[in-house]
């Protein structure tokens, strides 16, 4: 087993006034050559985003960009005709594949709180798609719920995308411990917890820590207390 740490105050930081983020992984202004992707996983911004701003029409090409609000609701507006508003509780997928331009703002009166997360595609070149879909009544506590699936192994409820990874966000109260077995011996699993506190195959994680692992089968989780998770397996290369 192979192990890699990024604890929240180690990640980049940017402030512009209408958007706070913090950067995972190297983007924009946070260049960190040991920390330019774990495995395929590419990107994942924790932004927070003033009520009525946001990110003007940009273009994104051969990435599968997966979007999670944590925090009020963005309006989503793309080069594909959707016109579309994610709410906390609810998920986004983009392929961007060929090409494609989207705008995203805050559309609520409170602050914004979302995870974006980009993740390399199987292969480049590929027909551009947009889906979502509400998870609120599928989050039992104290269960990993299955978001995103590779096409070829889609679960009843995931939302898909190009790509041999799975996302799993989790709820999970004081004391509960957990294994999450790899879907493949090529893959890592990039550990984000979101809230709490939790020990992760012998190390400490507090709210926005991280923890990278390969090179193995399964992982152990322990949440000391109340916690929610987020739990993004990718294949390393």
């Amino acid at each position: 087993m192979e192990k890699v740490a990024h604890p929240a105050n180690s990640r980049g930081t940017a402030n512009y006034g209408w958007l706070k983020a913090n950067y995972s992984f190297s983007f924009a202004n946070f260049f960190d050559p040991k920390r330019t992707q774990f495995g395929l996983l590419r990107v994942l911004n924790d932004d927070y985003v003033e009520a009525g701003m946001g990110f003007g029409t940009h273009p994104h090409e051969n990435m599968e960009i997966i979007s999670i609000p944590l925090l009020g609701e963005i309006r989503h507006k793309d080069s594909m005709d959707h016109t579309e508003v994610i709410s906390t509780g609810e998920v986004q997928v983009m392929s961007a594949g060929t090409g494609v331009e989207h705008s995203e703002f805050n559309s609520s009166k409170e602050e914004l709180n979302l995870l974006q997360i980009w993740i390399f595609p199987e292969k480049n070149g590929l027909e551009p798609r947009y889906d979502q879909k509400d998870f609120s009544a599928l989050m039992e506590p104290n269960k990993l719920i299955n978001i995103v699936s590779p096409k070829s192994d889609q679960s009843e409820n995931s939302l898909f995308i190009n790509q041999q990874a799975y996302l799993h966000l989790g709820d999970f109260q004081d004391g509960r411990k957990i294994e999450y077995t790899l879907k493949s011996k090529n893959n890592g699993v990039y550990v984000f917890l979101i809230e709490g506190d939790a020990e992760v195959e012998g190390t400490i994680l507090k709210k926005r820590d991280a923890l990278g692992i390969w090179n193995t089968s399964n992982i152990s989780l322990e949440f000391k207390n109340p916690s929610k998770v987020l739990l993004i397996e990718v294949p390393m290369n």
